[in-house]
Formats: C-alpha cells, structure tokens, sequence
C-alpha cells in the first residue's frame, strides 16, 4: 500500500494520487536523513523540535524564525523529500502565521498543519488544551490561505466534543483548507465520520503513548485517512538508545563497543553524511 515517489510533485497531487501517505516525525537534520532512506515525506515536529532544539516540552516555547532555519537546514540536503511542517498556531498573530508561511513556501517546503490552539498551547496529546473561537481560527486560516501559492495547507482542530469537532470541520473545510486533522482522537469511528462529513483529505496522527490508537496503514486507510503522521518514531527510540549506550559504557569501565555485527562507526556515519554534501552539489 506504501508508495515512495523520488519525483516530488505537488503535495496535492501526492495525496489524491496514493491510497494513503504516511509522513515521518523527524527532530533534527540527522534523524531526517536517516528516515528519508525509507520514506519520501517527513513532518517536521514540534514535538520533536522543541524536545531536540531547547530540551524543553512542546508547550508553545518554538519561534518562527528557528522553525524555519531548520526546514532550510533540511532541505538544503534533502532536496527530494516531501516536508510536512507542523507550525503550531501560526505563532500567534495572524500576521507571523502568513510569513511564516510565505518563508517556508519559498524555502520549498511541501506544506503546514495549522492548529486552532490558543496559548499556553500543549501537545495534541495531552489534556488541558484551549481553543480558538471558531470565527477566529478562520479568519487565521483565510488569510494564510491567500498567502500562499501551491503550498498545502492541514487545519487542525484540538476540539473533544464530536459536536464541536464537526461545527469546527465544517466551517475549516468551508475556508477552504486543504485537509483536515483533528488531533487526540481516541476512536476510529470519529475519523469515518468526518471523512464522510467533507470532501477534503483526512490526516491522523499517531504518537507512541497517546491518546490514539496506534493502527496499521491498512486500517487507518480502510478507516478514511488519506495521510498519517508520525510524530516521534525517530525522537524516542533514540532516547532508549542512548539511555542503553550510557550504560554500556559505565557497565564496560569507559570500552567503546567494537564495531562489528551491524554496529555504527565512524564510517558508516560519515558515509551517512558525505551522501548529504553529494545531494547538495549536484542537485
């Protein structure tokens, strides 16, 4: 059922022509690099962002202008990948939102998830979430939407009443957003309904420990998405690891493990890196 496409046509494009189309969570240049050898289209994560750039948790602390020096970092060496950049609430004003997005359209990012938060912000994940008015949130999305050319554009809703969730589906795909997730759910079959409900691309997101269901493609196609994101696969099955690789080492009296039977070492690193310098000369 997964595709990977190397020809980079429009995000729009993309989706209508696959069945379903999954975007990996990435939280720096590194994890990105790794996971573009597997899929051809990754989400920038503020999850991940926040976790890898400040050491803090996702609650509102990521600037526009760090997020988008680091989409630039990324596509610099990834010229052939779809990113996918969750951009929060626009960071605030409806104004930063558009530049934001005018910045990144030009630095050839594929498109943006914009929530209908409102600050202190959490992850999606979590409880204690406030929300935009619907009315305001919508004015947010138009005027992004005029803002941008091609780009494609995820309006996303944190709202847990399946009431509110629909009033807000509605009146998000009557803006003319591109997609539409709603974040947290915690039953499939609200997913169905809303693909039943609009006639746009529905996304869901899956987080290791959330409040989703972690599912297959299969189902979650057979359920109405159209796109998946994956917010950390890359973020904490590096943190068990260095947790495993600290041990090991205090465990060993300071031995570096030989480097045998799969292990990385300098080498395959470096391997690794120098395919980003090749990228980035002869694009």
């Amino acid at each position: 059922m997964y595709e990977v496409s190397r020809s980079l046509l429009p995000l729009r494009e993309e989706v209508s022509n696959r069945g379903i189309m999954p975007f990996i969570g990435v939280y720096d240049v590194f994890s990105a690099t790794i996971a573009a050898q597997h899929y051809d289209a990754l989400f920038i994560s503020g999850f991940g962002f926040a976790a890898s750039y400040y050491g803090l948790p996702d609650i509102g602390f990521i600037t526009w202008t760090d997020i988008t020096a680091f989409v630039q970092r990324i596509r610099t060496v990834l010229p052939d990948v779809h990113l996918l950049v969750d951009i929060d609430d626009g960071y605030c004003d409806t104004e930063v939102a558009c530049h934001t997005v005018s910045v990144l359209e030009a630095m050839g990012a594929s498109g943006v998830v914009l929530e209908d938060q409102r600050r202190p912000r959490r992850c999606g994940h979590f409880d204690g979430k406030l929300l935009m008015e619907v009315d305001d949130y919508v004015k947010k999305l138009e005027q992004v939407l005029a803002t941008r050319r091609e780009m494609f554009v995820v309006a996303r809703t944190d709202a847990r009443d399946p009431e509110d969730i629909f009033r807000r589906v509605d009146a998000y795909a009557a803006a003319g957003a591109d997609a539409i997730l709603v974040d947290g759910l915690r039953d499939l079959a609200i997913l169905s309904e809303v693909k039943s409900h609009v006639d746009l691309p529905v996304v869901f997101n899956q987080i290791a420990g959330g409040k989703s269901p972690l599912c297959s493609l299969t189902e979650l196609c057979a359920a109405g998405a159209s796109m998946v994101i994956y917010s950390t696969p890359c973020l904490f099955p590096v943190q068990e690891a260095i947790h495993k690789a600290m041990l090991s080492l205090r465990e060993r009296d300071g031995r570096l493990p030989a480097v045998v039977n799969g292990t990385i070492g300098v080498a395959d690193c470096t391997r690794v890196l120098n395919e980003n310098i090749e990228r980035r000369a002869y694009r």
